[in-house]
């Protein structure tokens, strides 16, 4: 514990972890953790606006600042990102100001806020260390996830961290969304922006052959499904058609869940174990689901987080391109298939 930070004396704290969805939600149990340790905190959260649907109902929060970080446009906008700055920021002077992000704009961002002490990681990129009051050590950064990255931070200023049985991701409780069927259902996300991550349609279209007798509701975003192959007849199509909230929703109701490396994977492993993390070329013990009871599937293995050794599956990002035409091979999808089924057939 750092003995120059006392939050026990301090009145208001502000978060600063604008984006990504997979951060956002990492960061949840720092915060929730630091709302429990000093309850008399009054905490504001700045998040990108697309992602402070996350936030709503936070108990531990008292408001949260949506960032309109679309609206600025490279150097041409910087002015209008400063005026901003100086009319929503400026004026909290909080008594604490935690930077998860670790980027030089958001420690830039952190400095608008004239809080009393700026906390952030040593390992923070792009020189944001330098804006910080204090720089939090943490000992083996590489080789640490990053909800335990985040408690470690909360950790050194005297929060504390319980066990992991008892670490809580405080998300609402979702928006209901119409599906044509009212049975369990195998909620399925295949598609993810980085590169050599994805199924490819025809591997969905395989999966969901060989699951008939499973009623499968596809997710994703920015994805359509291509007007020369059939859609599967056990399956819901709703590429595009979600709103966060929806679907968080559907992962609080569906029976399990089949995701690739990506924010939805995160999403859902916030709200339950009972996911399947399909990974290529990334370390599913570095960026794969933090519960240690969820399922990963990575180069032959398919098991729990748990019975996954340090350093077993590093990442190797030189082999993204060798899954640009797809990620499951057929004896790959039969596997999974079958692995599925068996969930699904669960009482």
């Amino acid at each position: 514990m750092d003995p120059e930070i006392n939050p026990a004396s301090m009145r208001s704290a502000l978060i600063v972890k604008p984006s990504s969805l997979g951060d956002v939600i990492h960061t949840l149990p720092a915060v929730d953790c630091l709302h429990r340790s000093f309850s008399h905190l009054s905490i504001d959260w700045l998040v990108n606006t697309e992602w402070a649907p996350l936030l709503e109902g936070n108990p531990g929060l008292r408001q949260v600042i949506p960032l309109p970080r679309r609206q600025w446009r490279g150097w041409r906008d910087l002015f209008k990102a400063k005026r901003w700055a100086s009319e929503t920021l400026a004026p909290l002077r909080p008594d604490l100001v935690l930077d998860f992000q670790g980027l030089l704009r958001s420690a830039l961002l952190a400095k608008s806020a004239h809080g009393e002490t700026v906390v952030g990681f040593r390992n923070s990129r792009e020189g944001a260390r330098w804006f910080y009051d204090r720089a939090i050590e943490v000992p083996g950064w590489r080789h640490t996830h990053a909800v335990d990255r985040y408690l470690r931070l909360v950790g050194a200023i005297g929060v504390e961290v319980p066990e992991a049985e008892s670490i809580s991701f405080p998300l609402p409780e979702g928006d209901p969304i119409a599906l044509t069927h009212s049975g369990p259902f195998l909620l399925l996300h295949p598609f993810s922006r980085g590169r050599g991550k994805s199924m490819n349609f025809r591997e969905v279209s395989s999966l969901c052959g060989r699951l008939r007798e499973t009623q499968v509701v596809l997710v994703g975003a920015g994805v359509t499904w291509p007007s020369d192959l059939p859609f599967p007849e056990n399956a819901e199509n709703l590429l595009g058609a979600t709103t966060l909230p929806q679907l968080i929703w559907l992962m609080r109701r569906a029976k399990f869940i089949l995701s690739v490396d990506s924010g939805p994977m995160h999403l859902a492993a916030a709200v339950t174990a009972r996911l399947l993390s399909l990974h290529t070329w990334t370390d599913p013990l570095m960026v794969g689901p933090w519960r240690q009871d969820a399922w990963v599937w990575r180069d032959g293995f398919l098991g729990k987080v748990a019975g996954i050794a340090p350093g077993q599956f590093p990442e190797q990002r030189h082999r993204r391109g060798e899954f640009d035409p797809g990620i499951l091979p057929g004896p790959v999808v039969e596997l999974i298939a079958e692995f599925l089924a068996e969930q699904m057939n669960e009482a």
